[in-house]
């Protein structure tokens, strides 16, 4: 009995740890060239799948040589972004997205009070003084989502089995294009996927940091 009973318990441990499966999303240009900064979710098609949201978190976008850092924050409805001034020159922040519109000037050393994200969307934000500065808040309900680093590169270490909607957006598509979307099928077993995406993108707005700059 004693046997059995254990025997028991090694089989539930076994099927209650499934291994998972890593996915590794690679996000380039049409020439090869890795894309940074592009914005990939993974939605599970069974939404009983979805792992619990973390509580609300606050970020912080810093102003540092007038540049925006970082280029592209990632947040879910409901965490606040602080934006922090480490210039030596005043900036005066701004978005009129329809998911979030404010404005405040902020002198050099401050930094503005938490500013609640409540709806889902992409938040444009800029500077009325330096205009080559921009930033861009996505705030999305997917359950997992990450952003591609220099090599081009996101990665989700542990999505259990089933289907999933993979998505890759980028501030630079062309306006009116959608987020590129697959399908990702995830086995019983444990496996390291791989998906390609391809992106054709608008050039950077933003200037080389050797700019003139103007101080106010």
């Amino acid at each position: 009995m004693t046997r059995t009973l254990g025997w028991l318990a090694v089989y539930i441990l076994s099927t209650a740890a499934l291994p998972a499966a890593e996915l590794t999303a690679r996000v380039s240009s049409a020439q090869g060239v890795a894309i940074a900064d592009a914005v990939v979710s993974v939605t599970p098609r069974d939404a009983t799948a979805a792992p619990a949201h973390e509580p609300p978190q606050t970020r912080t976008i810093d102003q540092k040589d007038e540049t925006f850092i970082p280029y592209v924050e990632i947040f879910r409805p409901g965490d606040s972004v602080v934006f922090r001034n480490s210039d030596q020159t005043r900036h005066h922040v701004y978005s009129f997205a329809p998911a979030r519109q404010f404005e405040f000037v902020l002198l050099s050393g401050q930094s503005s009070a938490p500013l609640r994200l409540d709806h889902a969307g992409v938040v444009a934000a800029g500077c009325n003084i330096h205009d080559h500065m921009i930033t861009y808040l996505y705030i999305g309900d997917a359950p997992w989502m990450t952003r591609s680093g220099a090599d081009g590169r996101a990665t989700f270490a542990a999505l259990p089995p089933g289907a999933y909607d993979v998505s890759v957006w980028h501030p630079r598509l062309r306006p009116g294009q959608p987020a590129l979307q697959q399908v990702l099928q995830v086995g019983e077993a444990s496996e390291h996927r791989q998906l390609t995406f391809t992106l054709s993108l608008l050039p950077d707005s933003r200037l080389p940091a050797d700019r003139e700059r103007a101080d106010y």
